[in-house]
């Protein structure tokens, strides 16, 4: 190509044929003004790897615990978050172990804490990521990530209210600290102390770590019958115990209510009393008094007040507040109230276990409905000659793989005549296969759906993952231990590991670990898996709680 010749744009920049080409103009540097695009085209070639039919997940790891078990972004925690083991690299290792604490000092609740982009923070540890737990002494903490250190401690309150719930307002943003419900004693209720505060909430903005404020929920201003609250997404959601829901703006309420800002740390004089903002013994403010009921923004009732919001333009989805209504959903313009055409969703489920519906978290505004043997993926269509209605039409649906199978009753009268009478089975009957779980890969885009089959006394499962656009089946993963469907169970599909996590009879946990490999190392690592047995790791000693088991390969050494 001579000087000054126009440059052709490589064809696999916008349409990759496959693998090699993308690592090919990647190599080329295709990608190198936008470290975005970098990271897309990066996870494309994961997922046309993880997807070949020669990749296989091989269960590299399993431990239990007398303790729950969790998972968060390439960490599993044991021991109410004491102990975390990362599962991203080649061999699951532990990253750190708190040392043992008395009841008063566990860890409640936890959310996992990113660096925000873009942004310039005053302490280098905001960079990384940190773990944010709430201890059952109303102490709020953030931990490194990696170490398990202690790097800021905020002194919520004293025994006048116990916080335990950690949720999320806006993700990696505002952070929302939920008290349980005061309840006052017997000798309390006797002597006729009456009790008006129900609830307190406790919001932060994250990294920096700063406080906004914090308010009671009152029932004189909020009604008698409230039985839950909940912030999310600015708005404040209270539940009532008669299926009502009402929202608030929670800027509205703040902006309206609030008496003092504090900052943590600042030394403040509240309520005849001095102190330091979030340290002991004084804790936080109630800084947000709300004195009359605040303006309404929006107000339905629904069976167990199940209550969801999504979809473009918004519409929310609810059953009507009836137990004869029980798994017929309706979906509903949340301008209008108006009902969506074919907005009422009914697959008529025969079964044990109710359907449920939910806004796809992709933020497509679909609508994913799972049955017993059937997952709909719905999506809102404009009405021609109609802006103000949206229709709901099927985008795909994915059936499980199942015989039509009909059983007859075989009935003998006194006489010995024999009567038949043709009877269909449960749409979750254990014999047939049965979904139990849907989740989105949000970055691979990949819908994962654990479906399971009962095969004599046990139940085998297996994960399949299906084009998150068209619902096209790409592979299935089959996990090796059996599948109890009277325990609880989650599975986690995280880029190239698969975990599935167990509860079992008399609070013992599971988790088993798969990791992807490719076709060359099934063929060098054919050898057995080794169990250790139950006197821990020699390395590293096993945490408190832990039954342990792990299952390592011969040739390898796991942590």
């Amino acid at each position: 190509m001579g000087p000054g010749a126009a440059v052709t744009p490589w064809r696999g920049a916008r349409d990759p044929h496959n693998v090699c080409r993308l690592l090919g103009g990647r190599a080329r540097g295709f990608y190198a003004q936008d470290a975005g695009v970098v990271l897309r085209k990066n996870l494309g070639i994961l997922r046309r790897l993880l997807c070949q039919e020669s990749t296989k997940f091989r269960k590299v790891w399993t431990s239990h615990s007398t303790s729950p078990i969790t998972y968060e972004s390439g960490r599993i925690y044991f021991d109410n978050y004491r102990c975390c083991v990362s599962s991203i690299a080649g061999e699951p290792r532990i990253l750190y172990q708190m040392p043992p604490c008395s009841k008063s000092e566990k860890i409640e609740d936890a959310l996992l804490l990113e660096c925000p982009l873009g942004e310039t923070l005053p302490s280098l540890s905001d960079y990384k990521t940190s773990l944010a737990v709430l201890t059952a002494q109303n102490w709020l903490l953030r931990l490194s990530a990696n170490t398990g250190e202690i790097l800021e401690k905020i002194y919520l309150a004293g025994s006048y209210c116990k916080f335990r719930y950690l949720n999320w307002d806006s993700p990696q943003e505002i952070m929302v600290v939920k008290s349980v419900q005061q309840k006052l004693s017997a000798a309390a209720r006797q002597a006729g102390i009456q009790q008006s505060v129900l609830f307190f909430l406790a919001v932060f903005r994250v990294l920096p770590l700063s406080f906004i404020g914090m308010l009671e929920i009152n029932k004189k201003i909020f009604g008698n019958s409230v039985m839950d609250v909940a912030i999310s997404n600015g708005i404040l959601i209270v539940m009532y115990s008669v299926g009502l829901v009402k929202l608030y703006s929670f800027q509205a309420i703040s902006e309206q209510f609030m008496e003092q800002h504090f900052d943590l740390g600042s030394e403040f004089s509240w309520n005849n009393r001095v102190g330091i903002v979030g340290k002991y013994p004084f804790g936080l403010p109630c800084n947000i008094k709300i004195t009359d009921t605040p303006p309404l923004l929006f107000e339905v009732s629904s069976l167990e007040n199940a209550f969801q919001i999504g979809g473009y333009p918004w519409h929310y989805i609810i059953t009507p507040n009836n137990k004869k209504h029980k798994g017929v959903f309706y979906i509903c313009s949340l301008k209008d109230n108006t009902l969506a055409k074919n907005g009422i969703q009914d697959m008529k489920c025969c079964s044990l276990e109710p359907d449920w519906i939910y806004f796809h978290p992709d933020t497509s505004g679909r609508i994913i409905h799972v049955g017993p043997n059937l997952i709909k993926v719905l999506k809102m269509k404009e009405i021609e000659n109609n802006t103000n209605q949206q229709e709901i039409v099927e985008d795909f649906i994915i059936v499980a793989n199942r015989e039509n199978i009909v059983n007859n009753s075989v009935t003998v009268t006194a006489s010995g005549r024999v009567v038949k009478k043709r009877f269909n089975l449960l749409d979750d009957d254990p014999e047939q296969e049965t979904f139990k779980i849907v989740n989105h890969e949000d970055e691979l885009d990949l819908l994962s759906v654990v479906a399971v089959t009962q095969i004599g006394p046990d139940g085998r499962a297996h994960l399949d993952l299906h084009c998150n656009e068209h619902g096209i089946l790409l592979k299935t993963v089959p996990f090796l231990e059996s599948w109890d469907v009277t325990y609880s169970h989650q599975v986690y599909f995280d880029r190239d590991v698969v975990l599935h996590i167990e509860q079992k009879p008399n609070r013992i946990f599971s988790c088993y670990v798969y990791q992807m490999i490719g076709k060359a190392h099934c063929r060098s690592n054919k050898q057995e898996l080794l169990k250790i047995p139950d006197h821990g790791c020699q390395t590293h000693p096993a945490p408190s709680g832990w039954i342990q088991t792990t299952e390592l390969l011969v040739g390898h050494t796991w942590i």
